[in-house]
């Protein structure tokens, strides 16, 4: 989710909104937007790397949360000053202007943004973690709050999906132009001037025929970059910005030696424990979430299958079909791995996809990996490697939420509405294991040791971000250092993934980002 996700399409939307018309051609238009939309998403996209930000849970990190309500009553004083800090913590640290953070948040929310119906398994989770301790209960909120929350959702009451997509209705159709069925395959600099600069954009048609997007020779004039967490650096990469040694291995012309693209790059590790149900489970995704003070989130979903058929299909975020190849070594990344997967999983326990699960994600992960080419080619994903608890704390902080997990679990509020006895820590743990999906070899004690357990249980739920940080690979306005004429708006930019979802803030990025460059260009004229 990844953030990674390509949800700046308001961006390209405000630019567009106030700037002059284009004349009809591509050499006339001021901005080529990378966009890194699925084919999910009626086909409106520059470019098809990364995933669309489709999860349902928005969760938001503004600077000055409302607190709930009587909170003086509820939290002694270091806790609102611990809510207010770690709230305001990424938006300081970025170097965001909070007015414009508060104001484009509900930009978005008051289109595409709802409160959930809280469906039994999700209420059954606010109860238990309210009852191991995970407190107060702060509601229905967006506010990223210590203790137990319900969050939006982008379902509707008709349990219709909306996307960022629907955030182009919010524009001047004159002025905006969306290229279809066309993946970029990089962007081209004239490197004849002392200091590169972007001149266009060559891209593919859905017939493999190849055109190139001009830029107008204006001082405005960009290529705004958001293909996500693993798109812009691998789009960097194939355009000649990145480590000189690396790129000339591959015989890519060296536009700029930046020894930083592609590394710090860092996934939120999850783990899940299984919980089993004696009675189908309607389909749940994130609703209620518990945000500890230990450094992880508690969060649950369940009904993804009702019939021993369905065990063969995809499961969400419970698929290695669809991302959970992260989770081993890139050479172990091979069609025939997932192959095997498929095959091993119609021999799962039908009860692993009858009852839910709980799940455990780790908060702003220290350990770190790096991204590189496999080829010049743009439709091959490049090699990325999380390095998923190679760093201490990060494996201490989920055995100290898979135990917060396991005590959901065995509360009386799971066993009560799902209709089964009590287990044991081992059984849990054990079952957990059976359900597991992803595609790492087990360990005979991995009900032993929890540290085992997580390491041999690790999922990913697609909140990658980094390889394009601030301060190395882009300036504080998001241009990428050393060249003119790019900008790099997405989670790759990140030192952490913001709040229990980052699609709220990588939403809300867009339209901040946008708003800031119209403001910058055009001053009170901008409207805005």
């Amino acid at each position: 989710m990844a953030l990674v996700c390509a949800v700046k399409l308001l961006l390209f939307l405000w630019l567009f909104n106030f700037l002059p018309s284009s004349q009809g051609s591509f050499a006339s238009a001021h901005f080529f937007y990378l966009l890194s939309l699925s084919l999910s998403l009626s086909k409106w996209s520059f470019k098809k790397i990364g995933c669309v930000c489709m999860l349902n849970f928005w969760s938001k990190c503004n600077p000055k949360p409302a607190l709930p309500e009587n909170w003086e009553n509820r939290l002694p004083l270091f806790d609102v000053e611990a809510i207010y800090c770690g709230m305001c913590r990424f938006i300081e640290r970025v170097g965001w202007d909070a007015k414009l953070v508060n104001e484009s948040y509900p930009w978005i929310e008051k289109q595409i943004v709802h409160q959930p119906k809280l469906e039994p398994w999700q209420v059954a989770l606010r109860d238990s973690l309210l009852d191991v301790g995970i407190s107060p209960f702060n509601g229905f909120t967006y506010d990223h709050l210590y203790g137990t929350k319900v969050g939006g959702t982008i379902f509707d009451r008709f349990g219709r999906r909306h996307t960022a997509a629907e955030l182009l209705s919010s524009g001047n159709p004159r002025k905006l132009t969306v290229l279809v069925y066309a993946t970029v395959q990089r962007i081209v600099f004239d490197t004849s001037v002392t200091r590169p600069k972007a001149v266009g954009v060559i891209f593919k048609d859905e017939n493999g025929n190849q055109h190139e997007a001009v830029l107008a020779d204006k001082p405005q004039s960009e290529v705004i970059l958001s293909s996500g967490a693993i798109g812009s650096p691998q789009m960097l990469l194939l355009s000649g910005i990145g480590p000189k040694a690396d790129l000339e291995k591959l015989k890519i012309p060296v536009v700029l030696d930046n020894k930083f693209v592609g590394k710090g790059m860092a996934d939120n590790p999850m783990n899940a424990i299984f919980v089993p149900s004696n009675k189908a489970e309607k389909q749940t995704l994130i609703q209620t979430v518990g945000i500890t003070k230990m450094g992880v989130y508690i969060e649950a979903s369940s009904g993804f299958s009702q019939s021993k058929d369905s065990i063969q299909c995809h499961h969400g975020i419970m698929s290695a079909e669809i991302g959970q190849l992260s989770t081993i070594p890139p050479k172990q990344r091979t069609p025939e791995a997932v192959q095997a997967y498929i095959r091993r999983k119609r021999n799962l326990p039908h009860e692993a996809f009858k009852g839910g699960f709980i799940l455990e994600k780790i908060a702003n992960p220290i350990s770190k990996g790096d991204l590189s080419l496999v080829n010049t080619n743009v439709d091959d994903n490049p090699s990325v490697t999380f390095n998923y608890f190679s760093h201490p704390y990060d494996l201490q902080r989920c055995v100290d939420g898979i135990r917060v997990a396991t005590k959901v679990v065995q509360s009386e509020h799971f066993t009560n509405y799902t209709r089964c006895n009590k287990q044991t820590v081992e059984k849990v743990l054990n079952m957990s294991v059976e359900a597991n999906v992803n595609l790492i070899p087990k360990h005979t004690n991995d009900t032993k040791s929890l540290e085992q357990f997580c390491k041999d249980t690790v999922i990913t739920i697609w909140h990658y971000h980094g390889g394009a940080h601030v301060g190395t690979v882009v300036s504080r306005k998001h241009k990428v250092l050393g060249v003119d004429r790019v900008r790099i708006v997405d989670s790759s930019t990140f030192s952490e993934s913001p709040g229990t979802n980052p699609q709220a803030t990588v939403m809300m990025m867009g339209r901040y980002f946008g708003a800031k460059i119209l403001r910058h260009r055009l001053g009170r004229a901008a409207g805005i």
